[in-house]
């Protein structure tokens, strides 16, 4: 079962961070939910755009996205293809450094034959004859022509080295300025995406919240929830078994009843929380096993409850033997969702409160937990930032309720958030909560 449990969110919040919620509670001081007042200056609804006009921009938004990474990836490729040994332009670039380093080498040779011809004629001796003097200038020349060959053959390679290099270092610097624009695209390609799908979900969730009808959950104080056979004293270390009814007191079959519980205790300080140490459980015809009530507070639904007619959910609250004399509240509540789109909840969060007796304790007989109900309220939540609000019940008749502010601050916030958050709560479609 999948729901949107906004009021056991809303409670559980409570009990932890009291403090922030007493600055939220303003929003559900009216009567008329925030959600449900309008602009009549203005309706805001004509400037936004469909949910199928963002689903388009979203996938729009997706394949420019999926390009923009296929193109990164791709200059990625490029680039590493540039950086190779193995590139075209990387080989031709070291052919033609081998070329100049040859060049330059056979150019060293032709200077120094050169050199070595110059010397063969400075060394010929007076006796010379004009056939070995004709020979030695002869050489001379032969070398000094080599020589501006060889000269004019290093320029060449060099030339055409640089040329190499150039070509290559060009290609690869181009390659890293197209994987940067690719990267950048990329980027900003993803956060139009996420702009996309935010906007998307976001509009989604609002559709969903108000319904695909456009109606809105309602106040309904003719669901209720009633507990009976809660001690108003139970021992650690012991179990009880209660009964929650929830009754349907309209004209109309409410196609789906989602009954709420949940337990908050501390210790007689009123300062730390024992909520790890009690726990609810339930079972009902439908569902005969005990379970327990997980974190988010809600049981299996009655599907149906007709007009008129109750169900009732057998309840077992265990306190463990380790759980020091304290005090401890349970809020019982019910929202109800049509097949037509209406849905809503009792405003009236009913919180019974008991005693924590030290294990072993013996209290003899003693009277069922009181409920007390309490409406939404702001400025009554407000007060108790500096003093706990008193609360009906058993507690209140013992006189504890009021020297437990953290009990009181905690279930008073609960309240007042449970009490508003039942106009939050808004039907889910297609097996959302089924």
């Amino acid at each position: 079962m999948k729901i949107r449990p906004v009021l056991a969110t809303a409670v559980a919040a409570a009990v932890t961070m009291p403090a922030l919620l007493l600055s939220v509670t303003p929003a559900f001081a009216d009567d008329k939910p925030a959600a449900q007042t309008q602009d009549k200056s203005h309706d805001k609804t004509q400037d936004k755009p469909s949910i199928a006009e963002l689903e388009k921009a979203a996938a729009a938004a997706k394949v420019v996205y999926d390009d923009a990474v296929e193109a990164e990836s791709a200059a990625k490729a490029a680039l590493e293809a540039i950086l190779s040994d193995t590139h075209p332009l990387a080989v031709a670039a070291k052919a033609a450094q081998t070329a100049a380093a040859e060049a330059a080498a056979a150019k060293v040779t032709a200077d120094q034959a050169v050199t070595d011809a110059q010397a063969a004629v400075d060394a010929l001796p007076e006796t010379a004859t004009e056939e070995e003097k004709a020979a030695a200038a002869t050489k001379l020349t032969e070398a000094k022509a080599d020589a501006e060959t060889a000269k004019e053959a290093k320029d060449a390679a060099d030339a055409a080295a640089v040329e190499a290099l150039d070509a290559r270092d060009d290609e690869q610097v181009a390659a890293f300025r197209k994987l940067g624009q690719a990267q950048k695209a990329t980027k900003e390609a993803l956060a139009d995406k996420t702009a996309a799908d935010e906007a998307l979900a976001k509009a989604k969730e609002e559709a969903e919240e108000g319904g695909e009808d456009g109606e809105d959950c309602v106040p309904e104080a003719r669901l209720t929830t009633v507990v009976t056979g809660l001690p108003s004293t139970v021992v650690a270390g012991t179990k009880v078994d209660f009964n929650l009814r929830v009754t349907n007191g309209t004209e109309k079959t409410m196609d789906e009843v989602l009954p709420f519980a949940y337990v908050h205790a501390t210790d007689r300080s009123g300062l730390k929380s024992t909520d790890d140490l009690v726990h609810l459980q339930w079972s009902s015809a439908s569902s005969s096993k005990w379970k327990t009530v997980d974190n988010k507070h809600y049981m299996d639904a009655i599907s149906p409850l007709k007009a008129g007619a109750h169900a009732d959910i057998k309840m077992r609250l265990k306190v463990d033997a380790s759980a020091p004399a304290g005090n401890g509240i349970t809020f019982v509540a019910g929202d109800y969702f049509n097949d037509n789109g209406t849905c809503g909840g009792n405003p009236d969060l009913k919180g019974y409160e008991f005693l924590i007796a030290a294990a072993g304790s013996k209290p003899g007989k003693v009277d069922d937990a009181k409920p007390g109900t309490t409406k939404p309220n702001t400025s009554d939540v407000k007060a108790q930032s500096s003093a706990s609000r008193p609360v009906s019940g058993s507690l209140a008749a013992t006189g504890s309720s009021s020297a437990l502010p953290q009990l009181a601050l905690a279930s008073g916030a609960a309240v007042a958030i449970g009490g508003g958050a039942v106009f939050l709560v808004r039907r889910r479609r297609a097996g959302s909560h089924a």
